[in-house]
């Protein structure tokens, strides 16, 4: 769909909704008209969603344990429900984990080739994370070169070892749901989770030198459920300067006070808080702690936040909507996206303005998602 004129529409821009006219030529956003008209009278136009941290795509790469033959068509079939949910931009988040099973080093290395495949098939743009557990030490002298055959240049650092459980002695909960999912007895995952534990002092100096590889390389770093300010500076010491899903107001506050981006949950949104007690993300939006939403593990989340937070009045529809547009798009260094200004890419959501639901999603001003009444008006 190389030139549009859209009219009518409520097109969103830093002072709210106003009755515009959007065009676009060859996928850029252009000021002047360019030929074809579209009536959308009765929709709104929206900045496309750039989705910083999903993990949603899992559900469509093994429905069942054992099914994980056709991953291009499970990653295909995920694509299509990201852009049925406004979604343009859509980092997929894939663990390395001593977990195993789908957060094991061989199902990343597939799902990782198979994003790479599926790149130049679907119209949304996929980005690869990787989601890394700290304490496998013997995978980081390789893993700057792993990630670079992956086209990986986003990793985030977790570290899920239930220490204080192995420190007292005590089974970790859920041990035997882990195991059956890692092909393992109980006995050789909890020796497993032992001797990583063991080695845990040498993990600060592997990371301070495998986070200083990376940022040679240019790769974005952050980290996962920082519960402390001190945490928070150790990362940022490393070049670590996304702060995903902040625990504590403690290091949430730390980390935008030294200008690191704080990027929280919109399912926590939608909730009303998080599923496992942590930090609201409320509390963060309305205290302007929070640079950017992401869907984690609930696609429609991400519009559904935006727009609760304009409605319970926390903040404007424009600077609720850019949580989920320009700010992780700044995050991710992302310029030519996330408003609809022009010269940037016609990346846009198109909302029914009765029911809010999506009714089309356009990236770089080609459709890869539409309803019937808005298909009519195009077809014209």
């Amino acid at each position: 769909m190389p030139n549009v004129d859209i009219n009518g529409a409520f097109v969103l821009g830093p002072d709210g909704l106003e009755i515009n006219r959007l065009s676009f030529n060859d996928g850029v956003i252009v000021a002047d008209a360019v030929g074809r008209a579209v009536d959308l009278t009765g929709f709104m136009l929206l900045p496309g969603i750039v989705d910083l941290h999903g993990d949603g795509f899992e559900r469509h790469l093994a429905q069942r344990r054992g099914a994980m033959k056709q991953m291009d068509e499970g990653l295909v079939a995920c694509e299509a429900e990201l852009a049925a949910n406004g979604i343009t931009t859509a980092v997929l988040a894939q663990f390395v984990s001593w977990e195993g099973g789908m957060r094991g080093l061989e199902f990343a290395d597939r799902v990782f080739a198979s994003i790479k495949n599926v790149n130049n098939q679907v119209v949304t743009d996929l980005h690869p994370q990787l989601r890394f557990e700290t304490h496998l030490l013997d995978l980081y002298a390789e893993l700057p070169e792993r990630m670079a055959e992956w086209g990986v240049k986003y990793i985030v650092f977790n570290d899920h070892l239930p220490h204080d459980r192995l420190d007292a002695g005590q089974t970790p909960r859920r041990l035997n749901g882990q195991a059956l999912k890692a092909g393992r007895s109980p006995e050789t995952h909890l020796n497993l989770m032992q001797a990583l534990h063991a080695e845990r002092d040498q993990v600060p100096s592997a990371l301070d030198w495998l986070c200083m590889t990376l940022a040679k390389h240019g790769v974005r770093m952050g980290s996962h459920d920082d519960a402390t300010a001190a945490i928070r500076a150790d990362w940022r010491r490393r070049g670590v300067h996304v702060a995903e899903f902040p625990e504590t107001m403690e290091a949430a506050e730390a980390a935008h006070d030294a200008g690191d981006a704080v990027l929280m949950g919109s399912p926590n949104v939608v909730r009303g808080g998080s599923h496992n007690g942590n930090l609201s993300a409320l509390d963060l939006v309305a205290m302007g702690y929070c640079d950017a939403l992401a869907s984690d593990y609930h696609y429609p989340s991400a519009r559904r936040a935006a727009l609760l937070l304009a409605d319970t009045g926390v903040c404007s529809l424009a600077d609720a909507w850019a949580l989920v547009s320009s700010g992780p798009a700044r995050v991710l260094g992302l310029t030519d996206r996330g408003d609809l200004g022009v010269g940037k890419r016609a990346d846009f959501v198109v909302l029914d303005s009765r029911t809010r639901r999506v009714a089309a999603t356009f990236v770089q001003g080609r459709v890869s998602y539409m309803t019937g009444d808005i298909a009519e008006r195009f077809a014209g």
